[in-house]
C-alpha cells in the first residue's frame, strides 16, 4: 500500500483560501485571527484528516511543550507515585516530561537544570529541595515545587501540620504509654517540618508521653533496615513493655519498621502501635495494611500541573501579565486507619 501523502499547509491553505503565513498563524498565535477564521481553519483540518508535526512547530513556535522534572529518588513510594501522578496530567493538560532523578548534589542538579533548558522546556515542577528557590526562580520558566522550600517559588503542598496533629491525636486514641515521631532533621523551611511541630504540639497539648527521634535514616534500603532495626533495639530497651505508637516520616520507613517487627515476632506485637504519611501504594501492600496520614497525592500532582499550565499559557499571549507573586496552594490530608493501629 503507498503511504498516505502528509498534508502541508499549502495544502491547507488551497482548501480554505487563506494564505499559508495566515495557516501558520492559527497554530503558532491563534489569538490574533478571528474566531470565524480559526473555525473555517479547524473544520479544514477535520476534512483534509491533518495530523501535526510536532517537530516542525517547535521549529517554527520554540515552544516544545515539554515541563522538566527534578524528583528526589524514587526509592521513597511518595515519590514514585507521584511521579506516576504527574506523568497521568499530560491528558488533561498536553504537556510531556522531562525527568532527573535528584542526586542531592547541587552542582549534578544544576547541570540537569542545563540540560532541560537546553531542550526548550516550557516550566519545571521540582521536588527536590537540593537548589534554593531563589535560584529556581531566577531561571527564564515558570517553576512550581512540591513539598520543598518556595519562598521565590509557586508550591503545591500537603498541609503538614495538620498531618502531624493528626497523627498524634490517632495514637493517643490508641492508648499508647509513649508516643514516637521519628523524622529526619527538616529546616523550618521545609513544609514536612510542619508534621514534627503539629505531633509535639498535640503530644504537649494534652500532656502525651512522647519522644521525638530526628536522625538520617538513609538513601537505600539496606541503610533504612539497619538504622531502623538499631532503632527497635533501643526503643526495646528503653521502654520495655510498654505500648509504642510509632509515627513514621512516610509510609516507606513505616513498611521496614513493620517487616522488622513481623520477622522478629512472627507478627505484629501488641505493644507497637505504627503510623506512616503518605497513603503511597506500600501502605496498602503492606504484610498488614498500614494506618497512615493521607496525602492526596493525585489532587497535588494535579494543582501542581495547573498551577504551572496556567503560567505556561499566559507566557504565550502577546501581552502576558506574569505573576506578582509566588502562588502556594496547601492540601489538607486525610487520616486512613488500618490494621497497625488499634
Amino acid at each position: 500500500m503507498k503511504s498516505k501523502k502528509k498534508v502541508t499547509f499549502a495544502d491547507i491553505a488551497a482548501y480554505t483560501g487563506f494564505s499559508k503565513t495566515t495557516i501558520s498563524r492559527y497554530f503558532n498565535d491563534p489569538d490574533s485571527l478571528t474566531l470565524e477564521n480559526q473555525q473555517k481553519i479547524a473544520d479544514a483540518l477535520v476534512a483534509l484528516d491533518y495530523k501535526e508535526n510536532k517537530v516542525g512547530r517547535i521549529l517554527a513556535s520554540g515552544k516544545t511543550e515539554f515541563v522538566g522534572l527534578i524528583i528526589p529518588n524514587l526509592y521513597l513510594h511518595y515519590y514514585s507515585e507521584m511521579l506516576n501522578q504527574i506523568l497521568a496530567t499530560y491528558e488533561t493538560y498536553g504537556y510531556k516530561f522531562l525527568v532527573f532523578a535528584g542526586s542531592s548534589k547541587a552542582d549534578v542538579e544544576r547541570k540537569y537544570i542545563e540540560e532541560l533548558l537546553a531542550y526548550n522546556i516550557e516550566g519545571m515542577i521540582i521536588l527536590s529541595g537540593t537548589i534554593p528557590s531563589r535560584e529556581l526562580a531566577s531561571y527564564n520558566v515558570p517553576v512550581v515545587g512540591i513539598e520543598r522550600e518556595d519562598r521565590y517559588i509557586s508550591s503545591v503542598n500537603t498541609d503538614n501540620y495538620m498531618g502531624g496533629v493528626q497523627a498524634a491525636s490517632l495514637l493517643r486514641k490508641s492508648d499508647c504509654d509513649i508516643i514516637i515521631h521519628v523524622n529526619a532533621n527538616v529546616p523550618d523551611t521545609s513544609p514536612a517540618s510542619g508534621r514534627i511541630h503539629g505531633f509535639v504540639d498535640t503530644c504537649e497539648e494534652y500532656h502525651l508521653p512522647y519522644e521525638l527521634v530526628l536522625t538520617d535514616l538513609g538513601d537505600t534500603f539496606e541503610e533504612n533496615r539497619e538504622r531502623i532495626t538499631r532503632l527497635v533495639d533501643e526503643f526495646e530497651e528503653k521502654y520495655p513493655g510498654k505500648k509504642k505508637g510509632i509515627f513514621m516520616p512516610n509510609d516507606t520507613h513505616a513498611n521496614v519498621l513493620l517487616n522488622i517487627l513481623f520477622q522478629r515476632y512472627g507478627r505484629l506485637p501488641d505493644t507497637y502501635q505504627i503510623i506512616g504519611f503518605d497513603n503511597s501504594p506500600i501502605s496498602r501492600e503492606a504484610v498488614i495494611p498500614l494506618s497512615t496520614v493521607g496525602q492526596q497525592i493525585p489532587v497535588i500532582a494535579n494543582e501542581a500541573m495547573k498551577l504551572l499550565s496556567e503560567q505556561m499559557e499566559e507566557r504565550k499571549k502577546r501581552r502576558p501579565a506574569p505573576l506578582k507573586e509566588p502562588v502556594h496552594k496547601v492540601i489538607p490530608p486525610i487520616l486512613i486507619r488500618r490494621d497497625t493501629t488499634a
